[in-house]
């Protein structure tokens, strides 16, 4: 089958990761892929992308941040002739703006086309007035629109009425870490550093955008309330963004500078991750959080906020994570208590969730539900004589 795979950019991102994992499987099994970045300043690959997908800037076909009336124009024509010069089964888009300036740019190509959204879209503020008009207008003209969760498919079917096919398809967990070992989250009671013989210090994570609605502000302050009565745990919270001062600087008026980190963001949060005793996601809302499913698959114990959406469905409602009442910063702090006082219930949790969604988002699970989608909007996946799994996944750059 030939797939074109559009998206924003290929640097640090949720939606990043997921399309070249997907690439990277697509052209392993013989697919033939063209991944498509369609940031107006080209860019890199933050995520490794084989040498068997052909991966093309738009940049390098309609320049770089052209400016003028018919900038725009000039754009989506550019994408237009390099899609029809694929002559693909498929196109998949991610994310509201380049699914619209896919819808446009397929026109009467009679090329199947599923635009996927990346946020819950019945929520989320990140698309602004323009695009979400024009997505309630060209949105049914997609032959298939995908959300992330079962939550958002009735408020998003209320939100743009007249959809062709909506479907709920997940983020699937890469092989590299579903094959990676869990991390063992237990510690010996009063177990101290080789070295110092202080007590041995435990890592609460946190990892995201810093932006207002991660809530990293929430986070800090239900952490200081709890800091004199967990001596040993520590707050990491990885990422840049807007946000980034301002929560320096209440780290500082918490006068926990030495017990909450803001490192920076890291090319290797699976090592990091698997350096904590828990892991907390403190959003006011999500669409699939794909750092909450990676903690969960390396074993680490989770508290998570109930917000819209991904958490409930992850967490199996609860069974696999703690599940708290979103926006409650009363029971955040409690859970993170809880989890921080007992040992046995961190054990229990980080290897339940483990086997949880390793067993259901499983990458040829995934692979399989893409197939029925495929199969839905009328592309038929082809047995080819090449086989591209020799191929070396690395960073590919492009024009920047």
């Amino acid at each position: 089958m030939k797939i074109v795979l559009l998206v924003s950019s290929m640097h640090a991102g949720g939606a990043e990761r997921v399309a070249a994992t997907l690439v990277n499987a697509w052209s392993a099994r013989g697919d033939e892929v063209t991944l498509i970045p369609t940031f107006s300043s080209g860019g890199y690959c933050f995520y490794p992308v084989s040498d068997a997908v052909d991966l093309v800037w738009l940049a390098d076909y309609a320049g770089t941040r052209r400016s003028g009336r018919f900038s725009a124009l000039h754009r989506l024509l550019a994408l237009r002739r390099l899609i029809r010069s694929r002559s693909p089964d498929v196109v998949v888009s991610f994310l509201t703006n380049v699914n619209v300036a896919a819808i446009l740019a397929t026109r009467g190509m009679k090329v199947p086309l599923i635009v996927c959204e990346r946020t819950n879209p019945a929520v989320s503020r990140s698309a602004s007035g323009v695009w979400r008009t024009l997505r309630r207008w060209l949105y049914p003209r997609a032959d298939m629109v995908t959300v992330q969760a079962d939550a958002t498919v009735a408020p998003f079917a209320r939100l743009v009425p007249g959809i062709r096919r909506l479907a709920v398809i997940p983020n699937p967990l890469p092989d590299t870490l579903a094959n990676r070992p869990p991390v063992d989250v237990s510690a010996p009671p009063g177990a101290r550093d080789a070295v110092s013989g202080a007590p041995a210090r435990k890592r609460l994570m946190a990892m995201g955008r810093m932006v207002p609605d991660k809530q990293f502000d929430v986070l800090i302050d239900c952490f200081a309330a709890l800091a004199g009565q967990h001596p040993e745990w520590d707050l990491f919270i990885w990422g840049e963004g807007p946000e980034r001062e301002a929560l320096g600087e209440r780290v500082m008026l918490a006068g926990l500078q030495e017990r909450i980190q803001l490192p920076g963001r890291t090319e290797m949060p699976w090592d990091e991750l698997a350096c904590a005793q828990g892991f907390v996601l403190s959003s006011a809302v999500e669409g699939f959080p794909n750092v909450l499913l990676e903690a969960m698959a390396l074993g680490l114990p989770c508290v998570t906020f109930d917000c819209p959406s991904g958490p409930r469905e992850m967490t199996r409602d609860g069974q696999d994570g703690m599940l708290v009442p979103a926006g409650d910063a009363q029971a955040l702090q409690k859970a993170l208590h809880t989890l921080m006082s007992d040992a046995a219930l961190r054990v229990e949790l980080g290897e339940r969730a483990a086997v949880a969604v390793r067993r259901r988002y499983a990458l040829p699970a995934v692979l399989d539900a893409w197939d029925a989608l495929f199969a839905q909007v009328g592309a038929t996946r082809h047995e080819t004589c090449a086989n591209a799994s020799e191929h070396a996944v690395k960073p590919r750059q492009g024009n920047s």
